[in-house]
């Protein structure tokens, strides 16, 4: 694996993309041919039916009224979102083709795997939109009733606990990968296509763990006792589920990770453009309409400076790059 730049150097590099972007000669149409001048497409990097897929509908309609064009949702789900930034890296940076996505497919998956996009040249940060909590639960297949004892039957027996996340180099991956670095045991990761996918055959009980971004969906079948809550990847303990424990307060720091999602363009795209969507986003996550739908989702409003969320995709590059490093064999 090539040596990965610094937070410094990854910053600067995008803010020098972003820059160029003006002078590029494929994109001077942008000095006389207003923008938006037709419907934008919204890539969702996951599949139909997840979390990301329901707060990106949500997300386009008031955004659509803003820039006065249809905002049209196309789902490109596979590989833990890198199919989806793959096929944004490739679209013509006009500002008409964007992508909804967690971060991960540029701070996380690069690392682990190979990806047929540069992450830290072919994309533009527009805007962070949302920070999601990642639940850990027991599937009708868990015959246990805490994560002690998910732990204690992993060590008992070896590769018979089977715990599912929404696909390889994601951030419910990257819990399952430290827990079991940590707890040094043996436990099969199932990966799906995206978190849509998983929950029928969790509530099936195809596997026994399931890690999963929080959503009104899985806390009903926790509360209606179809799923056992384990542990919540977050901050502190979340307001649906007072007695869950973090991760961290289990004493898996490494493992306490949440989801921050964002809007991305094509590298190249007009600064000019990157920085009217920055505004029209912001203004849109100050909807009181749309933090409602984000609350009854258990998800955090972001939002916040272009800088700031070029920022944020640098740290979390850096901590994952530790994270990877210190449990190398874990990641498969």
């Amino acid at each position: 694996m090539s040596t990965l730049p610094t937070r410094r150097h990854f910053v600067r590099r995008t803010g020098v993309a972003l820059a160029a972007a003006c002078a590029m000669p494929q994109i001077v149409w942008a000095a006389t041919t207003p923008w938006p001048n037709r419907p934008v497409r919204l890539l969702v990097v996951y599949p139909p039916g997840g979390v990301s897929d329901g707060m990106a509908r949500v997300l386009a309609e008031p955004l659509a009224q803003s820039l006065g064009v249809p905002v049209l949702i196309e789902n490109r789900a596979g590989a833990g979102g890198s199919i989806g930034m793959d096929a944004l890296a490739r679209a013509v940076p006009d500002g008409c083709t964007l992508a909804f996505s967690a971060i991960s497919p540029i701070t996380l998956h690069p690392l682990i795997a190979r990806v047929p996009y540069d992450p830290l040249r072919a994309f533009a940060p527009v805007a962070s939109v949302m920070r999601t909590p990642v639940l850990v639960v027991g599937t009708p297949a868990f015959t246990g009733h805490s994560f002690d004892d998910l732990i204690a039957l992993a060590r008992s027996k070896p590769g018979a606990v089977r715990w599912a996340t929404s696909g390889v180099a994601t951030v419910g991956h990257m819990v399952l990968a430290q827990v079991r670095t940590q707890s040094r045991t043996d436990i099969t990761h199932i990966p799906y296509a995206g978190g849509g996918p998983q929950l029928n055959d969790a509530l099936s009980g195809q596997f026994e763990v399931l890690s999963t971004n929080v959503a009104a969906q899985q806390l009903q079948y926790i509360e209606g006792g179809r799923f056992q809550a384990l542990a919540v990847g977050a901050p502190a303990r979340i307001e649906a589920l007072p007695a869950m424990p973090t991760l961290a307060e289990l004493g898996y720091e490494r493992a306490n990770c949440d989801s921050l999602f964002g809007v991305f363009a094509p590298a190249r795209t007009p600064a000019a453009v990157v920085q009217r969507l920055n505004a029209e986003i912001n203004r849109v996550l100050q909807g009181e309409t749309v933090r409602a739908r984000l609350r009854e989702a258990y998800n955090l409003p972001a939002g916040g400076s272009i800088e700031s969320f070029v920022l944020e995709i640098a740290t979390d590059r850096r901590r994952n790059r530790a994270l990877v490093a210190g449990g190398r064999g874990q990641f498969d």
